[in-house]
């Protein structure tokens, strides 16, 4: 709607404008340069109201869901009620079907519109896209009689809480390629609560399910979604290739929400993980290759980069790498996380009988907010699925680097504890500056590593470590790698 002025009252502001005009406008250049930055932010405002939905008239408009296949489905094409009550298990499994005839026409993309939809487990398969739009929440039904047994994992030996079979998961699929799981930051909620009450009281006689486990796949894009309340580890990536994970929010209960790690990468390769919130009851993420069964198997985790993260576990880490690590975990990136009042913020751990290897970590850009400690190696994490292991096996833990470590409110910053089995070698220390809660001495704590700090270090590094100034010119050689001062009373 456009205003009318007045003649007189527009005459005035003409002969303001023309005593104005002078002082701003010096040459045609600026004025072409304000006009062009005015066009600029108006198509900037304009796309942006187009992609995230606006307000006109009083009425909202809601994000159309795209269409990212060749061919789309509503669920409700297939029977579905989204009132929370009835269970559309059926109609996911149809609507899966219609999806898997499509595969050499580019697939299908199944749309779950605003609602609330109860459902069992089911599998996806290969060349789909499962997209939730907002306000959409998939709730898995909470009566386990509903959910499948399935074997234990290869590499795995048993079930991770009991022995023999294990629960499958909410949302399931095995050697699938090209699978899209996407929306406008749609839910899918595992209404967890009952199972980590019964866990607590001992009432399940197998091992709690995932609430979206993928595995032996290969391109797998998982965005812009919420995942909370898993009844047992969040998003398991197991044995897969070529994995993106982007932008996804993973909530649960900081407290009482036994083993909800937010992603577990296990025996994987090629992954990227990045731009995602992560407050769970247990690891944010914690990369794996499991026991020693893993040692058969042979399926390392390699070639994975995490980075642009939020995360805060009050029970365990940050970013943690094992226990699990028996067929290995090498090439591996953090970069640009901040760790927010957690008990820890990224840790390695292993212990004997493990085998395997852990080496070629880089840490970068690490932020620590109101953490008890920071950076945790451990090799005497001695939790074993059964006493079918070679106690012999030690792993191996070598080159690991930490550069641009900050932050406030640790209490002990560094904690490495190697042992004469299982020494800490090639560990590098470069930029760190992290403010402390404990003044006490030794709050750098070390027992058999080998390796270096660059430049200037604060609080003061362990006497393990050699020094280098910042042109990494020898200052100091340690005169004991083995010396041990780890105190786990603070």
């Amino acid at each position: 709607m456009v205003e009318t002025v007045p003649a007189g009252r527009f005459h005035h502001q003409r002969l303001d404008i023309r005593r104005w005009i002078p002082a701003f406008v010096s040459s045609h250049r600026t004025l072409f340069t304000t006009l062009w930055v005015f066009v600029f932010l108006s198509l900037f405002v304009w796309q942006r109201n187009l992609i995230d939905g606006f307000s006109f008239f009083g009425r909202t408009v809601t994000k159309p869901m795209p269409k990212l296949r060749p061919v789309a489905f509503n669920l409700t094409d297939f029977g579905a009620v989204g009132d929370g009550v009835t269970v559309n298990t059926e109609a996911f499994e149809r609507a899966v079907l219609a999806i898997s005839k499509l595969g050499k026409k580019g697939g299908g993309q199944l749309n779950v519109p605003p609602g609330r939809w109860l459902t069992a487990p089911f599998n996806l398969t290969s060349h789909m896209t499962l997209f939730l739009a907002e306000d959409a929440e998939i709730l898995g039904i909470q009566d386990e009689k509903y959910w499948p047994l399935m074997p234990p994992l290869p590499s795995y030996g048993y079930g991770r809480e009991h022995p023999g079979p294990r629960y499958g998961s909410l949302i399931h699929g095995q050697n699938l390629k090209d699978l899209v799981i996407t929306g406008h930051n749609g839910t899918i909620n595992g209404q967890g609560q009952t199972w980590w009450k019964k866990y607590r009281q001992k009432l399940l006689n197998y091992t709690r399910g995932p609430l979206v486990q993928i595995m032996w796949s290969s391109d797998i894009v998982i965005t812009n979604i919420t995942l909370r309340d898993s009844p047992f580890w969040t998003l398991h990536p197991y044995d897969c290739k070529n994995v993106t994970i982007r932008n996804v929010t993973i909530l649960a209960p900081v407290y009482e929400a036994p083993n909800t790690d937010g992603i577990d990468p296990d025996s994987c390769e090629d992954m990227v993980i990045e731009d995602c919130y992560i407050s769970v009851g247990d690891d944010a993420i914690a990369i794996k290759s499991w026991d020693q069964y893993g040692i058969s198997y042979g399926r390392p985790s390699r070639n994975i980069l995490i980075r642009n993260l939020v995360v805060r576990s009050m029970v365990s880490a940050g970013v943690s790498i094992g226990s699990e690590m028996s067929g290995g975990v090498s090439n591996v990136t953090v970069e640009n996380l901040l760790v927010w009042s957690s008990r820890r913020a990224v840790r390695i751990k292993t212990a004997p009988g493990r085998g395997g290897y852990v080496r070629h970590i880089t840490y970068r850009n690490l932020t620590f907010d109101n953490v008890r400690v920071g950076i945790v190696i451990k090799t005497d994490y001695n939790e074993h699925p059964d006493d079918n292991y070679d106690r012999k096996a030690f792993p191996i833990l070598e080159d690991i680097s930490f550069t641009g470590v900050h932050g406030q409110g640790v209490r002990v910053p560094v904690r490495i504890h190697g042992s004469s089995e299982i020494p800490v070698r090639n560990v590098t220390f470069r930029d760190m500056s992290v403010g402390l809660t404990y003044k006490k001495k030794h709050i750098f704590q070390c027992a058999f590593v080998y390796g270096r700090v660059i430049g200037t270090v604060f609080p003061a590094p362990c006497e393990n470590l050699d020094r280098y100034d910042e042109q990494e010119r020898l200052v100091k050689r340690s005169a004991s790698q083995n010396l041990t001062d780890i105190d786990y009373d603070f």
